[in-house]
């Protein structure tokens, strides 16, 4: 059994870890910054305390979810947002997996997920969507 004390430490070295790493991308985003921009746009020099809010500002702007992880624009999500987008692969395989299930494989399907997030999203592949509405009424 773990203790107590293990889990303490494990997460001090992640923290100690993560603290390292922003701190390594804020340097290299100055050294970058400092090597490139004054040179090819005649900007000037930024200090570390400026790399890191320009690090926090490209991650609100790209890196998609309200800002923090993921992406953002024309990518579904799975589960209960549905199946668009970069899901569309799985949702595929889903369906060419639910052709060769069994009758009864098919209804154990059913009642072990028909309740998650409202369902499968769209329906299961041999009910269409108003089908899963009267069954689910």
């Amino acid at each position: 059994m773990k203790t107590k004390g293990f889990w303490i430490l494990k997460g001090l070295k992640f923290a100690v870890m993560g603290a390292a790493f922003v701190t390594l991308a804020g340097f290299a985003v100055m050294g970058l910054w400092n090597w490139l921009m004054p040179t090819i746009f005649g900007l000037g020099a930024i200090t570390w305390l400026q790399a890191m809010g320009l690090l926090i500002l490209a991650k609100i702007f790209f890196g998609g979810r309200g800002g923090w992880g993921g992406r953002m624009g024309g990518h579904g999500h799975g589960g209960c947002n549905g199946g668009q987008g970069r899901h569309e692969h799985w949702r595929k395989k889903f369906e060419q997996r639910w052709e060769s299930m069994s009758e009864s494989d098919k209804a154990k399907m059913k009642a072990k997920w028909g309740n998650r997030c409202g369902g499968f999203p769209g329906g299961f592949p041999d009910n269409s969507p108003a089908e899963e509405e009267k069954a689910a009424s």
